[in-house]
């Protein structure tokens, strides 16, 4: 069984809204990172990867996002113990808000940074990189429509 984990891929002025992720946390501690979390059990739902992503946004970082959001990307991976993750990445917009580390415990720092200063970024992991990737190809085609 996956644990589920939703990430919100967030551009602004031509760059992306990033994360550095707080040392205290289990997994990527002290690395860069989308906003997102994990996805809690409610049974019967609607929307669940949508209110979680919502939710991951606003108690991190103190943002909402506007309601249509876009599917990029998923990976998995495992955990030092053996739990297994499938991560969501999704495109969305800022409706209200300007980010800061609203969790202390979950954030260390909050950035805008482009494509390329991702990149270059001594404390930027591939899987951030191959999301930002993905991402900035959708952004391409919703600038252009």
């Amino acid at each position: 069984m996956f644990i589920l984990n939703v990430e919100g891929a967030i551009y602004r002025e031509g760059k992306w809204l990033i994360i550095e992720r707080s040392s205290k946390e289990e997994h990527a501690g002290g690395l860069l990172s989308l906003v997102g979390g994990r996805v809690e059990n409610e049974g019967f739902s609607k929307d669940l990867l949508e209110r979680t992503l919502k939710r991951e946004l606003f108690e991190e970082v103190g943002i909402t996002v506007k309601d249509d959001v876009t599917y990029v990307r998923n990976t998995s991976f495992v955990l030092p113990d053996g739990r297994e993750v499938l991560d969501l990445v999704f495109y969305c917009e800022i409706d209200a808000g300007e980010p800061y580390p609203k969790s202390k415990d979950e954030v260390e720092a909050v950035y805008w940074l482009t494509t390329a200063e991702i990149f270059a970024h001594p404390k930027a992991p591939i899987w951030l990189k191959e999301s930002i990737e993905e991402a900035e190809k959708l952004n391409n085609k919703l600038q252009y429509k």
